[in-house]
């Protein structure tokens, strides 16, 4: 499957546009991702830990809009935008969550019937 954040995809015809298609994913952090972000915060720094949080939540949400985009009979999605949001549900520990959105399409290659 293609996944791309561009319009089109070159050497291929989008032959059919099947819809919308998402997926996302929430994560927790631990206390000591927290701590270790407070620390960087202070002193100064890239928080490592956040950042392969976020690395597996952009994964996991473009898996599942893939996915869907496969259950839909699609062969690629076009258009693809990827937002990030943190957010503590009842003023406890922090969340991440990640939602990845496109458009699930059907492909004709160039010289294809």
């Amino acid at each position: 499957m293609i996944i791309t954040t561009t319009p089109g995809i070159e050497g291929s015809h989008i032959a059919e546009y099947r819809g919308i298609v998402t997926g996302e994913a929430v994560m927790g952090a631990n206390i000591f991702v927290d701590i270790g972000a407070s620390i960087r915060d202070i002193i100064g720094g890239r928080s490592g830990g956040y950042e392969r949080k976020l690395m597996e939540g952009r994964q996991e949400a473009i898996r599942e809009m893939e996915g869907r985009a496969r259950e839909m009979g699609c062969d690629a999605v076009v258009g693809v935008k990827i937002d990030h949001e943190a957010f503590s549900p009842g003023g406890s520990g922090g969340m991440l969550m990640v939602i990845a959105s496109g458009t699930a399409v059907r492909l004709k290659r160039d010289g294809q019937a």
